[in-house]
């Protein structure tokens, strides 16, 4: 990616035939890792858009959508989440959400690009830096796929905050990675992945809830509807050994929600419980597994 002046319109192609654009205030931080490109802009309407390898990761004025509905669903759904593990999410605004939860002890958070965690830490506090002041939070730099394979450490909730299943990524959407997983699961624990953009991912999409429900017992996934993920529902996928997402009634959610004393702008019991009714199309791509 070229460097990017102000008044200048950055472009993400987000499917073929298709491009997002950016309008750019002021082009804030630039950084070169060995996994990827760094640029942070500022647009009018998003506030800060953080990018790799030039498509947008995540906005200031919408992370909260994402973050949300990845935490708080299986947090809540689950009840009692000690620990946690994050494989991805180098932001750390998912691992800000998980932290809110007063039943979390522990959360392990394996991102494989040092940089990114630096360079977000510098750049977007405001979504950030309560977690580095929680002594909860635990990263380590490594391969999210090399550590859950290696490790023994067992968790109640384990949330996998990747990128698109491109490059180093394409192995946390795989049967190996998922089975792997499985494993670090405690009983009664839930997994939640990101699956991409049904309707301009559909292979993607379909292809990682083949590979959940052939790994876990129960396998669904549920919906969100965020501003910079364009394409109407973003999905993710949800998988389990024992736990299936209509087990907890909305009462229960609230019930939780209360006590954990978690306030939200997108979550509520209500969107929990709808976010699992899915359009016939999308139905229809799960059904094509």
């Amino acid at each position: 990616m070229q460097p990017v002046s102000a008044g200048r319109w950055f472009t993400e192609p987000v499917a073929p035939g298709v491009r997002l654009g950016y309008e750019v205030r002021q082009e804030l931080a630039r950084d070169k890792t060995e996994y990827q490109e760094l640029v942070l802009i500022e647009n009018e309407r998003f506030g800060r858009v953080l990018m790799l390898d030039g498509v947008a990761q995540t906005t200031t004025a919408d992370e909260f959508i994402y973050h949300e509905m990845l935490s708080h669903v299986p947090l809540l759904a689950h009840g009692q989440a000690a620990q946690v593990l994050i494989v991805g999410g180098g932001d750390c605004g998912l691992a800000e959400e998980v932290l809110k939860h007063p039943t979390v002890r522990g959360v392990t958070q394996v991102e494989i690009d040092a940089q990114v965690v630096e360079f977000s830490r510098r750049h977007l506090a405001q979504l950030n830096a309560p977690v580095f002041a929680d002594d909860r939070f635990h990263l380590q730099i490594a391969d999210g796929a090399a550590f859950v394979a290696q490790s023994q450490q067992q968790f109640d909730v384990v949330l996998i905050d990747s990128t698109d299943p491109t490059g180093a990524a394409q192995v946390l959407f795989s049967r190996e990675f998922y089975a792997n997983v499985r494993r670090r699961l405690r009983p009664g624990g839930v997994v939640v992945v990101q699956a991409g953009v049904p309707f301009l991912q559909p292979q993607h999409f379909a292809g990682t809830l083949q590979n959940l429900a052939d790994t876990f017992p129960i396998s669904s996934c549920y919906l969100l509807a965020a501003p910079s993920y364009f394409g109407g529902h973003l999905a993710l996928g949800w998988a389990s050994e024992s736990l299936a997402p209509q087990d907890v009634a909305v009462s229960l959610l609230r019930e939780r929600r209360a006590a954990a004393g978690i306030r939200t702008r997108y979550y509520t019991p209500e969107v929990h419980q709808a976010a699992f009714a899915l359009p016939a199309y999308i139905q229809e791509l799960i059904a094509k597994r």
